[in-house]
């Protein structure tokens, strides 16, 4: 198990069974004044319980790590949360926003019910809410969640979701104006671990940066970056940014002003608006060559290659306010086993906090072998 927060390791208990057997035999031929011989039966009956004591020390060390955030998971890690009065977020639906149209215009308001099912071929949407059509038009739109939550729900592009379950009276079409997003599935122990390290910041009523991010990212576990500005007294500017950079939708941003709208979450002098990060286009164009030495290696290295690329672009992409570093790419190529870099762009740029840097072309190229 490797600590979290960067922390050290620790050991409760030496889980080692040659330390352990050493250490069993030593005693033993102090205490009888017996030099035992690797075959000798007392020598084997002292290793088989060595085996023993090893896996109950393993035991004692996992237990004794169950009580410190950095290592607790599982069930032993939701009971951690119980002391500071957070739970696990449970899995969560997709969203996305229907428009319904009518085949005329109604004299009167038409209502479409709370729960109306829409589906693509595999997934049905409820409707949020109830969506009145007013006198006089033709379409209304209203948000609708996946009836299955989790992740399943997630990726069906605009005019996918576009058939009644059940049929309505007047009803032309309906189909989903965005792509369905925001589903997750049950959070995992490493983002609810850090949500519990967090909680102490949401215990000020004085409405403190920290505690806007802990309760901002209680709307979706997908939410892995916050930005809180505030640009003028009583203006708070929450920005969230979601797993890999992706930016939030519609539906998440209204999700997350729902949370931090309560009275008990912030401040009531407070005007909190919940905005998309401003993105900040670049283009990838390098280079990269590799030294003959390796020539037997050269295609493995491409592949680290690629990996490295992918991975800069996750890094870059996935913390607001972080600088466009072409010097992370180069040291991330390097380590992959490259022996030389050219990077014409891009070029060093400084990111602010509600800013968040996103490729808009990648271009990575193999040049071949070199010298030296």
């Amino acid at each position: 198990m490797t600590p979290r927060g960067g922390l050290p390791d620790i050991t409760f208990a030496d889980t080692s069974s040659t330390n352990i057997v050493t250490n069993a035999v030593s005693v033993f031929e102090k205490l009888t004044g017996v030099t035992l011989a690797p075959a000798d039966p007392r020598r084997v009956f002292i290793q088989a319980l060595c085996t023993i004591i090893a896996q109950q020390r393993q035991l004692i060390d996992y237990s004794a790590k169950q009580n410190l955030l950095t290592y607790s998971e599982g069930d032993a890690l939701d009971h951690m949360g119980y002391l500071m009065s957070v739970e696990r977020l449970d899995a969560q639906a997709a969203l996305t926003t229907l428009r319904f149209a009518l085949s005329a215009i109604q004299s009167g308001i038409y209502i479409i019910p709370a729960g109306t099912q829409v589906t693509t071929s595999t997934i049905i949407f409820l409707t949020q809410e109830s969506l009145e059509i007013p006198a006089g038009s033709l379409t209304g739109d209203v948000i609708a969640y996946a009836a299955e939550a989790g992740e399943k729900g997630n990726g069906f592009l605009p005019g996918q979701v576009n058939a009644m379950v059940t049929p309505l009276p007047f009803i032309a079409s309906v189909t989903n104006l965005t792509e369905t997003t925001s589903g997750a599935d049950i959070e995992s122990d490493e983002n609810y671990a850090e949500r519990i390290h967090l909680a102490p910041d949401s215990f000020s009523s004085a409405g403190p940066e920290a505690a806007y991010i802990y309760w901002t990212r209680t709307a979706n576990q997908n939410i892995k970056s916050v930005s809180v500005v505030s640009p003028t007294p009583g203006l708070v500017e929450v920005r969230p940014l979601l797993a890999n950079g992706d930016l939030p939708s519609e539906e998440l941003l209204a999700q997350v002003a729902e949370v931090l709208s309560a009275t008990t979450v912030r401040p009531l002098t407070d005007r909190v608006s919940v905005l998309v990060p401003t993105g900040i286009d670049y283009e990838l164009n390098a280079k990269y060559w590799i030294s003959t030495t390796d020539k037997n290696k050269a295609s493995a290295i491409q592949t680290a290659a690629t990996a490295a690329l992918n991975e800069y672009l996750i890094w870059q992409r996935s913390e607001q306010g972080r600088d466009i570093n072409p010097d992370e790419l180069t040291a991330k190529l390097k380590a992959a086993g490259v022996k030389r870099v050219e990077i014409s762009s891009p070029v060093f740029t400084v990111v602010g906090r509600t800013e968040v840097a996103r490729e808009t072309s990648v271009s990575c190229t193999y040049q071949g072998l070199e010298d030296g």
